[in-house]
This record gives C-alpha cells, structure tokens and sequence, in this order.
C-alpha cells in the first residue's frame, strides 16, 4: 500500500507567483506545438518560462521534443504575441484561474507528465491539504451501484476527504451529492468551460457545487462540450488525487480512462465487485483481475487510505449517513441492514442493490421479520423496523 503525505511542494520557482511569469504559461500555451508535456519541459530546461521565452533557438533545440523545425515556428510565433496582452484578456471574463506559477496550483497535479497551463475555477477551492479522493464510474449504474456510491462519498466526507468527479449523468452525479448531503467538499472537474452547465439535468447541483465546493476546467469560459474534451478531462480528475475509485463501469467506460491514467500516475486504484451477470460491473472486475485494489466494506477502504471515519465535526450533516446502529451479525442480514433505511424497499430493488439469489433474499427477509429487525408493508416492501 502506497504511503501517502499531506501534500506535494510545487518546484520552488514556481512559487513566485507573479504576473510577469503567469503571463509566460499562458502565452506559451497559445503556441502551436507546445503542449502541456513540452511546457513542463521547457520550465525544467530554464527554470522559468520568462527565461524560456527569451531564449533562442539554439538554446531551445536542447529541450526534448523540440527541433529545428518547431523552434523557428516558437520564434516566429513569439514576435506576434504579448503575454502581458494575453494575461489582460485572459482576466477580462473575471473568472478566477491559476497557473503552475502560482502556490494555489494543485501539487498533485503539477506530478503529471502534462499538467494544464491554466486551471478555471468557479467557487470556493480547496487548500490542496485536504486528502482528494476521485469517484468515477457509469452514466447508467445500477442500483447496487449507486447504494455504494452513496454510502463512499458520504463516508469519505465526513472523514475529511475532498470528493473528485466529472459533473456526468449516474455515477458522477450520484458521488456529488452524497457528499454534499454529509456536509463535505466536492470538486467537479468539467469537459467544458467552467461556466457552462452540461449536462443541462445538472443545473441544481452545478450550482451547489459552486457554493460547497468548485468547479474546476481547462477550457477557457464559454466553452462548449466536445467529446474529445472528456478524456483529457479525466487526467486532472486521476492527477488531483491520490487514488481514483471505480463504483461501477462497464467493459468500455470513460472511467477506465480514468482509472488506467490514475495507474499511470503512480496513484491508488479501486474497484467495487459486482455481479458478473451485471454489464456494469464487468469494467470493475476487469480491474481487479489486473490488480485494482478490491473495495470490501466502508472501514477497510478509509483504514487503506489512511483516513479516519467521522473525523468531521459530530455536528455534520450526513454523519447518520455512514454511521450505523447495531444491527444483525449474521452476513446475509448485515448486508440487506445495511441496505436498508427507514424508507420503504421493494423485494426487486432490495435483489438488485445487495445481489442475492431471490430464495436466500425471500428466507433472509422473512427471518429479519421474525427476528424483529424490519417490517413488511403492503406491495412486498421492506423497511428497518423503528
């Protein structure tokens, strides 16, 4: 198990926010041929992109990645721009936003290979020493799926954690406002500009996003999805945080994207067993299979990540939400405990969410009743007994 600390320290260059360098990322950005990969380079080549802007193109052919060919193109390019002019115009919106330049960039995410320029950010950011946990999964989860989305991001709340996803329809959504019903922070990172609501069903919780967390993109303000987007979205959601988890995917899913890239950076990756009936499982067992770490149950998952549950204040919303009172010991009936809540289940939803053959759910319900443990309602519906 990887050992995680509180946080990384940017290079120490990249500490002197001024706006003379964060003027240099982002007119550097706007040359054709230097992504975010050669970027990052050219600053370990010169320590500063100020410096990396004034050199010629000898000194900038030692840089990997650029030859002949791409240097004169830089130099050519430079002539015609102003990164002051750029920094103005890139300021004109009022949308907050910050650069490697400055100590508000995201250490984990300045480990990345090719991390963004520039980070837009609408609400209130996090100070990056709050553990950032990414949840990721399926746009049509099942209900077992979104139970345990639920009960995660709740429990990762009120342990402190900052809750990452991608602001999509299902799992996403789902991790989103669990969160924000424990009282926690989430961080939605967007395809989009980080003033365009998408997709649109999404409007209510964008803005509580805004308000209890922020939403954070690389795209300038304005603009619109585009699906080639998405996938580079997923490397900030891998690169913000310190493990990545998949609730639910099936075998060709934008977040085995993101799991894969979270591997790739060096970063914890976990999977929630499924039915291997059920296709939107196959994508999480596919991951364990190739070594993915298996959730098992709330407390192992925050014991392996280090986190304690509940170290929130008491007073929290949504503590109830992970803590729970003494129930049966037996297997079967700890998990349908566990599942059920003081609203009514039906018997199919109840199959679905815990995956037990219908005779063993049939026998377990009819015990837990006899037991006094849950009350039957008209219509086959089960809820905890008061």
């Amino acid at each position: 198990m990887t050992s995680f600390s509180s946080g990384f320290a940017l290079p120490a260059a990249c500490h002197s926010c001024t706006d003379q360098e964060q003027s240099y990322w982002l007119a550097w950005a706007q040359i054709k041929g230097i992504g975010p990969h050669r970027l990052k380079r050219l600053w370990e080549s010169f320590g500063s992109l100020q410096r990396a802007w004034e050199a010629d193109e000898s000194a900038l052919q030692q840089v990997e990645g650029i030859g002949p060919t791409l240097a004169q193109s830089v130099q050519q390019a430079r002539q015609q721009l102003s990164p002051v002019q750029i920094l103005e115009q890139t300021r004109r919106p009022g949308i907050p936003f910050v650069t490697p330049a400055d100590p508000g960039y995201p250490p984990l995410l300045w480990e990345l290979p090719d991390p963004p320029p520039i980070l837009y950010i609408l609400g209130d950011c996090p100070s990056w020493e709050q553990p950032t946990i990414a949840m990721v999964g399926t746009r049509a989860p099942t209900p077992y799926g979104g139970y345990w989305t639920r009960q995660i991001s709740a429990a990762l709340a009120t342990a402190g954690c900052v809750v990452v996803s991608g602001l999509a329809i299902g799992i996403d959504g789902t991790a989103h406002q669990a969160c924000l019903d424990a009282g926690g922070k989430t961080l939605a990172v967007v395809g989009t500009g980080v003033d365009v609501v998408y997709p649109a069903q999404h409007r209510q919780l964008y803005q509580r996003i805004r308000q209890q967390g922020a939403i954070l993109s690389e795209y300038p303000p304005g603009t619109p999805p585009a699906k080639e987007h998405f996938p580079q979205r997923n490397r900030i959601i891998a690169g913000l945080c310190r493990a990545t988890l998949v609730m639910e995917a099936p075998e060709r899913s934008g977040a085995l994207i993101t799991a894969y890239l979270a591997n790739t950076y060096g970063r914890e990756v976990y999977a929630l067993p499924g039915n291997i009936d059920t296709a939107a499982a196959r994508g999480c067992l596919n991951l364990i299979r190739s070594g993915a770490n298996l959730i098992l149950d709330i407390e192992s998952l925050l014991q392996d990540l280090q986190l304690t549950q509940g170290s929130l204040q008491s007073g929290s919303r949504g503590a109830e939400t992970v803590q729970t009172k003494a129930g049966p010991t037996e297997p079967d009936q700890q998990l349908l405990w566990q599942v059920l809540g003081s609203e009514p289940m039906s018997i199919d939803a109840l199959a679905q969410a815990t995956q037990m053959e219908i005779t063993t759910l049939s026998s377990t319900l009819l015990l837990m009743e006899l037991e006094g443990w849950l009350v039957q309602l008209p219509g086959m519906r089960y809820r905890r007994a008061p």
